[in-house]
């Protein structure tokens, strides 16, 4: 029997850390567009401006994002959170074949498992036509601008990654710059497609509404267009100069990517992460008396 596409069952934290951190991104989703979007919601009639409501929902979706990152769960899995991101990853050579299957069936079922949880805790707010339990669809523009909207915000999101994770002065700093751009992607693309570039994102709400609209796009645009980014910053550096495929790699929890070397690649030490930028970062998400 072939195991090259089994999970490691050596490597089952790094799954279940994966599987929670994009369950806990979708309950943080369901509760930050309820209180944004719910008409019955004070914060809501405050900020009658669609805009305001999407840079406040922005704001608070990169934030968890960040959160996320510098976890101990982040830190554990490289908090990828999203197939597109593995499946980029792969295609650099730092994954081995059986985490990404691993990583992939986590990451949907993680992000499931968050909607079906936040359906049973918050049902009826979350189900208003207002809040649509936080679906992702084209928008009034329609499914091409949608489309080719997801294909751009995944790609520059992906060379946002590259390019900071794998420098040492600013590898630490990778959540904050990813979490920006989660914010920033809400605030002014979120009319054009809904601001998914996550596959499993996207289906965790769709399965949790009964509603697949265009679903397609969103497993299309965002793994195509973190391909794009991943061979332009490939063309301007080079492969080699892709070290690991976490996000952040302060703290001591193992590595199982600087492990693995895929087939004809050099054996090299993972990129260096100064530990003064990596605690900077971590403060600035989490504060200075975090622990």
């Amino acid at each position: 029997m072939n195991t090259t596409l089994i999970p490691d069952r050596r490597h089952w934290p790094e799954y279940l850390a994966e599987a929670g951190g994009l369950g806990l991104f979708m309950i943080s989703a369901s509760v930050f567009t309820i209180l944004f979007e719910h008409p019955e919601s004070p914060l809501r009639q405050q900020l009658p401006d669609a805009i305001s409501r999407r840079a406040f929902t922005g704001i608070a979706m990169g934030l968890t994002a960040m959160s996320i990152i510098y976890s101990r769960m982040g830190r554990r899995s490289g908090a990828h959170l999203n197939p597109a991101v593995t499946f980029t990853f792969f295609r650099l050579g730092k994954i081995a074949p059986r985490d990404v299957t691993g990583y992939v069936i986590a990451q949907f079922t993680g992000g499931v498992a968050g909607m079906i949880l936040s359906a049973l805790l918050m049902g009826r707010l979350l189900a208003d036509p207002a809040v649509d339990f936080a679906v992702t669809k084209p928008g009034a523009p329609g499914i091409a601008v949608a489309f080719f909207a997801e294909l751009v915000i995944s790609a520059v999101l992906m060379l946002v990654v590259l390019s900071v994770s794998n420098t040492p002065r600013t590898a630490g700093f990778t959540g904050v710059c990813a979490g920006v751009c989660v914010a920033t992607f809400i605030t002014f693309e979120g009319p054009l497609s809904g601001m998914s570039i996550n596959p499993a994102r996207t289906l965790a709400s769709a399965v949790a509404a009964g509603k697949f609209t265009a679903l397609w796009i969103y497993f299309l645009a965002p793994p195509l267009g973190m391909a794009l980014a991943s061979l332009l910053y490939q063309r301007i550096r080079g492969r080699a100069q892709v070290k690991c495929a976490k996000l952040q790699h302060a703290g001591s929890s193992r590595c199982i990517f600087c492990e693995y070397h895929s087939p004809g690649s050099h054996h090299h030490q993972p990129a260096e992460r100064p530990e003064s930028a990596s605690v900077d970062a971590t403060h600035a998400v989490r504060g200075p008396a975090s622990t």
